[in-house]
């Protein structure tokens, strides 16, 4: 078979990796250890397939993705989501790692999802303290909601575990700190993004571990990638209204944040905002917008090296 004929798809869980191969619609597994990885990348490389597709599994998948990618084969990591959806397209209800394992490979050959480079090693730290900052946060904000309406018998307890997780939030918002200083180009983008009023130390380092391809790929990809941009819903003669879905929800809840502080501190920002207030947009509109816009003008700073006040301010003074 051909290199541009043959796409894999692994479904990948605990144990196994189950494999399968199309158009052959062969399956195979191997064990989910180092050995077994070992054995998938040397038979995926005797097929020479156009495309590997795995789903996002919450970091399970972290390790396969990394071996293949190193051995020099095309992985890619797709939304469960959109394969699910697939599936049921191909009225493939039923559900077992087989059968997940061929609708991946499909998937793959069907919508040829493009292949996106990999985070190299000190992101994927950056990434991990900022995921692990994400969890202390919620968690220290369910046990301080928890401390309210607790019986005082139980007080001290949580009030400890508040305390502990504070300690931890620290050392986390240290390390993420000595990350960025460690490294000279993340030293330098952050610098660059906090030029911009309203990206504070969460935001900037949220973008550069979460958001790796800003710079690189222009307004509208950027907007889509992060589930900003607005998509039509229209049907015939009807016109709906557009909305906002998919692309990845923690760098939208922290550029939500950020845009509500550049509202009230940035002049570009707000101005916008004021102007689509007055246009009628309501509230949650135009506040979609300014992160639209706000996320725009971030990328158009990393990809040209310029900062806020000279590309913006200046701008609309």
């Amino acid at each position: 078979m051909s290199r541009s004929e043959t796409v894999m798809g692994i479904d990948v869980s605990k144990v196994l990796l189950q494999v399968a191969v199309v158009p052959e619609e062969t399956t195979w597994s191997v064990n989910n250890d180092e050995t077994g990885i070992g054995v998938l990348v040397e038979r995926a490389k005797a097929l020479e397939p156009r495309l590997i597709v795995l789903e996002a599994t919450g970091g399970l998948e972290a390790p396969v993705v990394a071996a293949l990618a190193t051995g020099g084969l095309p992985v890619v990591v797709v939304n469960p989501r959109q394969v699910r959806d697939f599936a049921k397209a191909s009225g493939r209800l039923a559900k077992t790692d087989t059968i997940d394992a061929l609708i991946l490979a499909r998937f793959g050959g069907a919508v040829n999802p493009p292949v996106r480079p990999l985070k190299d090693h000190h992101t994927q730290q950056l990434s991990a303290l900022v995921v692990r900052r994400r969890q202390l946060v919620a968690i220290l904000t369910a046990e301080k909601n928890r401390l309210s309406s607790a019986p005082p018998a139980i007080h001290e307890n949580i009030k400890s575990h508040i305390a502990w997780l504070e300690h931890c939030l620290d050392g986390i918002n240290r390390d993420l700190q000595q990350a960025i200083k460690d490294s000279p180009v993340w030293c330098e983008k952050d610098a660059l993004l906090r030029t911009a009023r309203g990206v504070g130390p969460v935001l900037s380092v949220s973008l550069l571990a979460g958001l790796p391809e800003l710079g690189s790929l222009n307004r509208k990809q950027i907007a889509a990638l992060v589930g900003v941009a607005p998509f039509n819903r229209d049907s015939g003669a009807f016109r709906g209204r557009k909305s906002v879905w998919g692309g990845r929800s923690h760098i939208r809840a922290v550029l939500y944040m950020g845009t509500l502080s550049a509202i009230r501190y940035n002049p570009a920002i707000r101005t916008f905002y004021q102007r689509l207030c007055m246009a009628g947009k309501e509230h949650k509109v135009a506040l979609t917008a300014c992160m639209r816009k706000l996320l725009t003008i971030l990328n158009a700073m990393v990809k040209n090296h310029t900062i806020w006040e000279l590309r913006v301010e200046q701008k609309t003074a």
